[in-house]
């Protein structure tokens, strides 16, 4: 096994040309193979000697000493290369390493912050000044419809309907959606176009301004946002994608179905609005252990 996992590496590093960190990676996954099955003497069995079981009982021990998924999955691409290799040389048969599928990777659940958390978030801007105004009706604005940042700063004053408290929003791909607009959101849009002096105001012009009139960025928005999280002691993690992830999940947790948050969150696809329906089944979860008595 020693000479081949040499061989291997002089093909990458010669003939493939890979770099030195990758040939330092397959070194050390390859390594670690090799302990595995070398027995008290040292001993490794040959490549031609390992077979889809014995990976099998290998993936296995990386699972059960706390490996995480994304580790698991590069030593077992590593593996492949290795046995690819000794195949085409002629030391294996078959590759061993084939049948072995990835772990799954575990989804992460998206942060979110309370309904208490958005309050302070929304209270933190001071809307005796104009900016004020503008960053507070940015952030109901986010909160009340869900959108993306990018789609935010996209959206023009003609696209706002007052009387039917809607906005139109470009998506991706170009898809069109209306996004409803809370009693929240549309007064202190009302209240930023006043502070913002614009009485005439052509339909399409930028609905969010910087300083000098032009079109926000996603980015200063970004900023924006972080100055408020500051002031309000709340979780720098946050981010404008964050209220997206809140809108979905207090939607939900309020009752709403999750069809009708796909249509709100302009997903394509049901999958994607799903991950919100397991956040909200573990906020359950973390209850129920809390306060049931014989939960643990």
């Amino acid at each position: 096994m020693d000479t081949t996992i040499e061989r291997f590496l002089r093909y990458m590093d010669v003939e493939r040309g890979v770099s030195e960190l990758t040939v330092k990676s397959y070194r050390e996954d390859l390594d670690a193979l090799n302990e595995y099955f070398s027995d008290d003497d040292g001993q490794s069995p040959g490549p031609a000697e390992i077979r889809p079981t014995d990976l099998r009982q290998y993936v296995s021990a990386l699972h059960e000493a706390g490996y995480a998924a994304a580790t698991i999955s590069r030593r077992l691409a590593s593996l492949r290369s290795f046995f690819r290799f000794a195949q085409r040389e002629g030391l294996v048969k078959t590759n061993p390493a084939k049948p072995l599928r990835n772990p799954r990777k575990q989804q992460k659940l998206p942060h979110f912050l309370t309904s208490d958390e958005i309050g302070q978030l929304l209270d933190a801007p001071d809307t005796q000044n104009r900016l004020g105004c503008r960053d507070q009706a940015i952030l109901e604005t986010l909160y009340s419809t869900g959108v993306r940042v990018s789609e935010l700063v996209g959206i023009d004053f003609g696209d706002v309907d007052f009387e039917q408290a809607v906005v139109r929003v470009r998506g991706k791909g170009r898809r069109e959606r209306y996004a409803p607009l809370g009693s929240f959101a549309i007064g202190s849009i009302q209240k930023w176009v006043k502070a913002s002096g614009r009485k005439a105001m052509p339909l399409d012009e930028p609905l969010f301004t910087n300083r000098l009139g032009g079109r926000l960025t996603s980015r200063s928005v970004g900023r924006m946002l972080e100055k408020y999280l500051q002031a309000a002691g709340l979780d720098e993690r946050t981010t404008p994608h964050t209220l997206r992830h809140s809108f979905a999940t207090h939607l939900l947790d309020g009752g709403a179905d999750i069809r009708s948050v796909q249509e709100l969150l302009g997903h394509r696809s049901l999958v994607t609005t799903q991950i919100y329906t397991h956040l909200t089944t573990a906020a359950l979860k973390k209850a129920y252990e809390k306060s049931h008595p014989r939960a643990r």
